[in-house]
């Protein structure tokens, strides 16, 4: 493992349900030794929030308070499958379990809500959260973990990410959040964690993973 790197890595809710969802879990929790954040999707919980909205027409507002809380149910559950991992809501508290050189899963309500500048709709998703997250701790790695076929996208790097985007593959804010950033940004597919059975290293994602 490559030791100075921080690593965000958001793990989509679609994940849940799978294999490849435990296997992602432990490895983490096995090479984190501090330098890795995981960030959760909102899975089956912020899709209870949008039918929600649905069938009470709240405001996007609430929606959005109402997803971040979904994304933190997500998250303890995954701390939950695997105890080698601890939770987070804070800066500190990410510091403090880096120190402890402990996995870390992301709580996101309490640090998101408390910036007013975070746009509050459906087009600020977790996606883009993880970008937030990774511009905050001044990360070298972002990853985001989907079910996506990424054999699908062949196209070039520079057309590659505005696909993703029609597709709806990524929210509409994430590739703003990640432009001009000092982090490098790949897309992996949910199976692609036999990348890193020995550790977390860059080498095989230059192999597997898309850059954005």
């Amino acid at each position: 493992m490559q030791n100075n790197q921080l690593w965000v890595i958001k793990l989509g809710g679609s994940l849940l349900g799978s294999a490849a969802l435990l296997h992602w879990l432990s490895l983490l929790a096995k090479h984190g030794n501090g330098k890795v954040v995981i960030v959760p999707g909102g899975s089956v919980f912020a899709d209870a929030v949008r039918q929600a909205q649905n069938l009470s027409g709240v405001s996007d507002g609430l929606a959005h308070e109402l997803a971040l809380l979904a994304m933190d149910q997500f998250g303890l559950l995954l701390a939950g499958m695997q105890p080698g991992l601890v939770t987070a809501t804070s800066e500190l508290e990410i510091a403090e379990r880096g120190w402890q050189h402990r996995a870390v899963v992301w709580l996101p309500s309490q640090m998101v809500l408390a910036d007013a500048t975070v746009e509050q709709s459906w087009r600020m998703t977790s996606d883009s959260l993880s970008a937030w997250l990774a511009n905050k701790l001044a990360a070298d790695q972002l990853l985001l973990v989907k079910s996506v076929d990424l054999n699908s996208y062949q196209q070039s790097q520079a057309a590659l990410a505005r696909i993703l985007l029609d597709d709806g593959v990524v929210d509409a804010c994430f590739l703003d959040g990640i432009a001009g950033q000092r982090y490098q940004t790949r897309l992996l597919n949910r199976n692609d964690y036999v990348l890193f059975e020995q550790g977390l290293c860059t080498q095989g994602l230059q192999e597997k993973a898309r850059l954005l």
